[in-house]
């Protein structure tokens, strides 16, 4: 299945992304995008009858109208902004509190160097493994201090949040993304009668998801070695001469300390955030009537989960703040809203980000299908893993939206490798798994992206630009990992290639940067 609109339907993606990268204007730049999708839906329609207002002025104004309402108001879209506008409330009362200056100097002494802040950051990314947007906004408003301490750009922090958030949450069978992916996969093994179960197709794809692990070793090496490459280099020598380029203006007028809350006051509200999310996430899932906690956490409502947690740790900061007199009241009422304001920005670019990806959806310009009708039916078993790889890493960069690129390749995949080499059935999912992160932390419509420069407080196109060289380098190796696992139908041998090349190139990188 192709677009009626063929390579009409690439021209929304190349007008936002080349717009943000040239003025680097966000907003703006999406917005151009969305409205030279509807307007090419509009004008070149193959059956302009179906259209509601078939007028080439006005057809594309009303187009990107009603789609900029529906981005909005969809439940989901509803719940999201909730979560993201209640955690800006907490962070800012976290500061105004004190207790982001009280945590900077209590790292003084415990974490004293940028790759003890960096592998912090990658440590705690790690750990925050249950949902990628829960993952990109905390791991950011936690590192800040210290890593505004030590002179570490923002886009450096976000690099991290960005490359830690989705990898774990792929890699890791707990999280929000698992029903996803087992809910898409499992229909399409059953109609091709491949002899395993959803879950357990997943779990066989995580040895071959090369990129995501190749992405989190990315990390570990330039943090150890300190080797930043592209743009990093000149934004990290930026900010270690005190002029971060990359920080959000927003962010130098934020709200300084005004509470006298210790290190402890910041610590567990967070602690406490990230258990709750997981309680109530287990709790969604019907963990607590009797469904196994895996189970359970595969069918939670992850999104309203983080709701529930967000909301339950604003009661948590009252109690622990107010009785103690660490701020009053009214600075607690003014800070919650001040925080609230400042998500404003993201919240919009959500809006404009998945309004683009619906002007390339199934409805409208159907970029992906026309993509994925690239691939070859007769694509060579050998070679279908890079071609799958390489071919969900284009649908993802062009949409911004990882789950939709999952839902448009996944039945062809599984249909292709039915036909030409049922055998590489857990390579090939792993293979278009590994291309759904890898477009996504390349795109600037990416939704994960767009948080973890807010998690970081980065200019949104700094961090992409400066991101990209390293998913490119973990993108290039992955590539020569799927020609050998093609070859070899062995998940271990690729995956031990790829973790020596890399390490070879992050050598020779720290090298000639001496």
């Amino acid at each position: 299945m192709g677009s009626p609109y063929g390579w009409l339907s690439l021209i929304p993606p190349v007008v936002a992304i080349t717009l943000a990268i040239k003025t680097r204007r966000s907003v703006s730049s999406l917005l151009m995008g969305v409205f030279a999708g509807f307007f090419i839906y509009v004008v070149f329609a193959p059956d302009p009858s179906v259209l509601a207002v078939p007028d080439p002025i006005l057809g594309p104004f009303y187009e990107t109208i009603r789609a900029l309402m529906a981005s909005f108001a969809a439940p989901e879209s509803i719940t999201l902004f909730a979560f993201i506008a209640i955690l800006g409330g907490i962070v800012e009362t976290l500061m105004v509190a004190g207790g982001s200056e009280a945590f900077a100097k209590w790292s003084e002494p415990h974490v004293r160097t940028r790759t003890g802040a960096l592998l912090s950051a990658f440590g705690l990314g790690v750990l925050i493994f249950v949902d990628d947007y829960f993952n990109a906004l905390t791991v950011g408003n936690v590192i800040k201090p210290i890593s505004d301490r030590l002179k570490i750009s923002r886009a450096r922090l976000a690099y991290i949040c960005d490359a830690t958030a989705a990898p774990v949450t792929i890699l890791v069978p707990l999280s929000s993304w698992v029903a996803t992916v087992v809910l898409l996969i499992t229909p399409e093994l059953d109609r091709y009668g491949f002899p395993v179960t959803g879950f357990r197709a997943f779990l066989a794809t995580i040895p071959y998801n090369y990129y995501a692990w190749l992405t989190l070793l990315c990390v570990v090496l330039s943090a150890v070695w300190n080797v930043d490459i592209g743009p990093m280099r000149q934004i990290e020598a930026d900010a270690e001469a005190g002029n971060d380029t990359t920080r959000r203006p927003s962010e130098d007028a934020g709200a300084h300390a005004a509470g006298t809350a210790k290190a402890s006051d910041l610590v567990i509200p967070m602690v406490f955030l990230a258990l709750a999310a997981v309680v109530f996430m287990m709790g969604t899932g019907g963990a607590f009537d009797g469904v196994p906690a895996l189970e359970a956490l595969q069918e939670s409502e992850s999104t309203m989960s983080l709701v529930y947690a967000a909301v339950a740790t604003s009661v948590l900061l009252f109690a622990l703040y107010i009785p103690r007199r660490i701020i009053t009241i009214d600075q607690y009422c003014k800070a919650y809203i001040d925080g609230v304001k400042s998500m404003v920005d993201a919240m919009l670019m959500l809006i404009l980000a998945w309004t683009v990806a619906q002007v390339m959806g199934d409805e409208v310009l159907a970029t992906g299908p026309f993509v994925a009708s690239l691939v070859p039916a007769d694509t060579p078993g050998l070679l279908l893993p890079l071609a799958m790889f390489v071919t969900t890493g284009v649908i993802a960069f062009t949409t911004g939206v990882s789950w939709g690129a999952m839902a448009i390749m996944i039945p062809p995949a599984i249909a292709v490798c039915a036909k030409v080499a049922p055998d590489t059935i857990s390579l090939v999912l792993g293979a278009v798994l590994a291309g759904v992160i890898f477009g996504d932390h390349c795109s600037p419509l990416s939704d994960t992206t767009i948080l973890s420069s807010t998690g970081a407080g980065c200019n949104h196109i700094d961090h992409v630009r400066s991101q990209l060289p390293y998913a490119l380098i973990a993108a290039a190796v992955s590539c020569v990992s799927f020609i050998v696992a093609g070859i070899t139908r062995s998940a271990p041998i690729p995956l031990a290639l790829g973790f020596a090349a890399t390490v070879a190139v992050f050598r020779l990188l720290r090298n000639r940067s001496r």
